[in-house]
């Protein structure tokens, strides 16, 4: 084994820590939905 490879215990126990203080990625796109809701709607509101 190299000198940082980790066992089975270890790539579970980091991949847990990495879980916890991650940002959830799924947000990125509902947040670019909900502009393009926005954008369309103020669209529609200028074009009345």
């Amino acid at each position: 084994m190299g000198k940082y490879q980790l066992d089975s215990k270890g790539k579970t126990s980091v991949t847990k820590y990495h879980e916890k203080n991650t940002p959830e990625k799924n947000d990125k796109k509902q947040y670019l939905q909900d502009m393009r809701e926005k954008f369309l709607k103020n669209k529609q509101n200028k074009a009345k």
